[in-house]
């Protein structure tokens, strides 16, 4: 195998997560004081908050996301329902949110789509909330003006000033894959959650992850994911209009020969399944498998509880393994 091959396999043994907020702001970021927002920023930020989570140290989530998490959200309606990357939900007991006031209510949750990788909680009192108003992300395009207003963990703005530099899709190795997603500039430390704004002053998209080496970027997900579903999880805790997506439980890394099996969930079929790390898998339901994105498409074409065989090839023999993807909102409560 490849060194890099290698270096993620080691990176992956014990899955770490992508999704882990840093802190404090790193060099080279240079986000803003709030004296100097620009006019679009100022007008999102009273709705821009700070979430701090606590989740039981039984669940399965704390081996790859911590038991105490913080990150951003922005309150979209009036009535107190702000939205936020589900990483940062995902198993929580407790949930706080800190305001640019300086009060810090509780929240619950309210709903969870794992699908793009958004949640929605609920703040506790009377409102009316300030609320951001939600834009079109669909007309969004490479070299926009934007701005990521995040919250650290003292409850301090961070503002990035920047640009759309990419529109693609993005493979996650948690089973997790955007058809679109925005590829922004500089990247802002505070990122778990932090609304994207374009100049207009309008939330296009949350941004989700830190993605590159030096100087690395945001990857933000669309809001016109959110906007599809909201109402949606705000009512029933998950998209149920949409057929239930199989899963499996691995971690994989993409390699020549196909993908590679970095580890697998605790709770997921796969780990009983016979799969080890360093299995490559070459092929599932009889189709060949030659990159993530291809291995995702066809685990997802089949049905929840339905046997599905993938072909592995493992020190230099093919091996066979029959697993039955489940569908793994049964693991997680949503809210509702």
């Amino acid at each position: 195998m490849k060194p890099i091959l290698l270096s993620l396999l080691v990176a992956l043994s014990v899955p770490q997560a992508p999704l882990t907020v840093p802190r404090e702001p790193e060099l080279g970021s240079n986000p803003l004081k709030p004296s100097n927002l620009p006019a679009h920023a100022q007008r999102v930020q009273p709705a821009v908050v700070g979430v701090k989570v606590r989740v039981p140290l039984d669940r399965p989530s704390v081996l790859t996301l911590g038991a105490e998490r913080w990150g951003s959200g922005v309150i979209f309606d009036p009535a107190g329902y702000a939205v936020t990357v589900s990483y940062v939900l995902l198993d929580a007991a407790l949930i706080q949110v800190s305001l640019r006031d300086g009060r810090v209510v509780p929240a619950k949750l309210v709903g969870l789509d794992l699908e793009s990788g958004l949640g929605v909680v609920k703040l506790e009192g009377d409102g009316p909330w300030p609320a951001a108003s939600l834009g079109d992300s669909s007309k969004v395009v490479v070299g926009q003006a934007t701005a990521t207003i995040g919250v650290d963990d003292d409850n301090d703005l961070v503002v990035t000033q920047g640009s759309v530099q990419e529109i693609r899709s993005f493979a996650g190795y948690w089973e997790y894959m955007l058809d679109r997603a925005f590829v922004v500039a500089p990247y802002n430390p505070a990122f778990g959650g932090s609304p994207l704004v374009n100049v207009q002053g309008e939330v296009i998209g949350i941004t989700s992850l830190r993605i590159g080496e030096r100087p690395p970027v945001n990857l933000a997900i669309p809001i016109e994911l959110f906007t599809a579903s909201k109402d949606e999880l705000i009512r029933q805790g998950r998209a149920v209009s949409r057929r239930p997506r199989p899963w499996l439980g691995l971690y994989t890394v993409p390699a020549d020969e196909g993908v590679v099996v970095a580890g697998m969930s605790p709770i997921g079929p796969a780990r009983g399944a016979g799969f080890q790390r360093g299995d490559v898998i070459v092929r599932i339901s009889g189709e060949k498998v030659e990159s993530q994105e291809e291995f995702y498409r066809r685990l997802w074409q089949a049905q929840v509880g339905q046997e599905i065989t993938l072909v592995v090839l493992r020190e230099s023999r093919f091996h066979a393994i029959t697993v039955r993807p489940v569908d793994r909102y049964q693991f997680f409560q949503t809210g509702n």
